[in-house]
């Protein structure tokens, strides 16, 4: 039996002034990145110096602003990758370099030792306040915690006197989930109150779920109701460092904007200790999905998950949003005909609005192509078939020609799984347009009867074609070619059809361009349908060609039952 028992619910907000549920996020807030502190700790095997530059040259390149590189004071490896970073002069000026120590007076002087010559710094103090530890690790009340936090900030500020860059002091809260409002409002006060920040110097006030423990709309709660009772709130920058142990890392990420949060902190995605922090990628294309920009550069998405997998050695799940290999796949034939449908209506209505079922982004956007956008199994349908063949190939299938090709493909796919746009287009050449057996139009001359009037019809052919190899030829007249093509073949072989549907475009633009056509075909004898397709720069020979491969369809027996149509 699950011992759901064993269990309490974590206490809600009383808060019915909230306001976050009315609002909308209109704006990116400052991001920074932890992923070479919280990211690299949580690795197996944790990233070397030049792993970590490697990582860090691509976090300025993506544009953040503010980057958290660890614990010099308790690392050489951070202490060393610091150094580097600063003595090689590889943080542009614009960048500001976060560094993490205890309330530890030893901790916070190796850490000014470690950032000595370097210009912008967020000096980044923590001790757990939540009320669990309180009781079971530290031992300590209200009063003790909130000393530890002062006298750390004492230290913080002592240091920046004789600190030549610019400093920033940023406090969290840590385990803030877990705390009383209350309390977590009285400590971050005490701390604000002994650095004394100003407007145009403010501090950062961190408030981390360090362990995600209830839904979203209460961390959105908590962060209000600090926000709201913060003193000299405007020398405040409101910060959260969500983490994701409940799978709703994201949403409280949105939910804490929407809330006042003007800053968060979060790893490429999502990378940390247990289920990891949030993912802020999802949550800056997350934005970007809704028109608006997220002041990162992250148009190619397949370089940031590229340098990200070679410095971490950790894989990004094939469904991973945005960044996930088969993203913007679409395996079941609904979804791929709604997608060729909305790419088509798209180009028809010359729409500079991105609206496609199923995609709520244009893959382009982010550095992907729609060659992976459909791929074709035994659970794809006609749609998925019709969109390979006309994206990539330029074949715009009729309607009932989709379910017969459909079934060709599906056919191969339950053999050997997965089919690829190659593959689909050497089916559809085998069954339509290489048909040449057993009959094989070879030539056509036409003539415009129209002016002769003793004829009932307007146009003559004389076609020349083989069968089984031995050169036929017949003469016919009718009303276009096709219809003379049909009389003509019916007198000399004997065969009667009906052409229930034709249709024909351009295959490219231009002088030298093809034309595909299309005929739906009728055995009358036998009642069998079937389609036949022909390819040329002749739209008229084009046709012919259909009708021949149609009639090799017929003949060979691969047609089925109209009623199927």
């Amino acid at each position: 039996m699950l011992k759901y028992s064993r269990y309490q619910k974590n206490p809600v907000v009383d808060f019915p002034e909230r306001t976050w549920p009315n609002r909308e996020i209109t704006k990116a807030p400052q991001w920074c990145s932890v992923d070479l502190r919280d990211g690299n700790q949580a690795l197996v095997d944790p990233m070397v110096v030049d792993e970590k530059i490697e990582l860090f040259d691509e976090l300025v390149k993506i544009g953040f602003k503010d980057i958290e590189i660890g614990f010099p004071a308790a690392s050489q490896i951070e202490y060393d990758f610091l150094r580097r970073l600063i003595d090689e002069h590889r943080i542009p000026d614009d960048v500001r370099i976060q560094v993490l120590a205890q309330c530890r007076k030893e901790q916070i002087d190796k850490t000014f030792e470690a950032i000595r010559g370097c210009r912008n710094v967020i000096f980044h103090i923590y001790n757990s306040t939540s009320t669990l530890q309180r009781d079971v690790v530290f031992k300590m009340g209200r009063e003790e915690i909130i000393s530890i936090a002062v006298q750390g900030t004492k230290w913080v500020k002592e240091g920046a006197a004789g600190f030549d860059g610019d400093l920033t002091l940023e406090y969290s809260p840590e385990s803030f989930t877990g705390t009383e409002l209350d309390f977590a409002l009285e400590i971050c006060t005490a701390v604000q109150k002994t650095w004394g920040p100003t407007k145009e110097h403010p501090m950062i006030i961190n408030l981390p779920s360090t362990v995600e423990m209830t839904t979203p709309n209460v961390f959105a709660d908590r962060i209000e109701w600090m926000g709201s009772h913060f003193e000299d709130r405007d020398t405040i920058v409101l910060s959260v460092h969500p983490h994701n142990d409940r799978g709703t890392g994201v949403a409280s990420t949105e939910l804490a904007l929407l809330a006042g949060a003007e800053r968060v902190e979060g790893t490429l995605f999502g990378n940390g200790e247990r289920t990891g922090n949030v993912d802020v990628l999802t949550v800056a294309y997350n934005m970007f999905s809704q028109g608006v920009d997220p002041r990162l550069a992250i148009g190619d998405i397949n370089e940031i998950t590229e340098v990200y997998e070679r410095c971490t050695k950790m894989p990004v799940d094939a469904r991973h949003p945005y960044a996930g290999k088969l993203v913007f796949t679409a395996f079941s034939g609904s979804h791929q005909d709604a997608i060729n449908k909305g790419v088509a209506a798209m180009k028809a209505r010359q729409s500079q609005t991105w609206q496609v079922p199923y995609l709520p982004i244009d893959p382009a956007d982010i550095g992907r192509q729609y060659e992976p956008i459909v791929r074709i199994n035994s659970q794809s349908g006609r749609g998925g078939v019709a969109f390979v063949m006309d994206t990539y190939f330029g074949f715009k299938l009729p309607k009932g020609m989709q379910r017969e090709f459909a079934d060709v493909v599906q056919s191969i796919s339950e053999k050997q799984g997965e089919v690829s746009p190659e593959e689909i287009m050497q089916a559809f050449r085998s069954e339509y347009l290489d048909r040449k057996e057993p009959l094989h139009f070879a030539k056509l001359q036409v003539s415009d009867l129209s002016n002769e009037s003793d004829s009932e019809f307007d146009t003559g052919i004389e076609l020349a074609y083989t069968e089984h190899g031995e050169p036929k030829s017949l003469s016919a007249v009718g009303n276009g070619p096709l219809d003379a093509l049909k009389r003509g073949v019916r007198e000399a072989r004997g065969m009667d059809y009906r052409i229930l549907d034709y249709e024909e475009h351009a295959l490219t633009a231009g002088s030298d361009s093809q034309a595909a056509a299309y005929i739906h075909l009728l055995d009358t004898e036998s009642g069998k349908v079937t389609w036949g397709v022909g390819v040329s720069s002749n739209i008229t020979r084009a046709s012919v060609r259909a009708f021949f491969s149609a009639m090799n369809r017929l003949g060979v027996g691969e047609a089925v039952d109209r009623e199927t149509f």
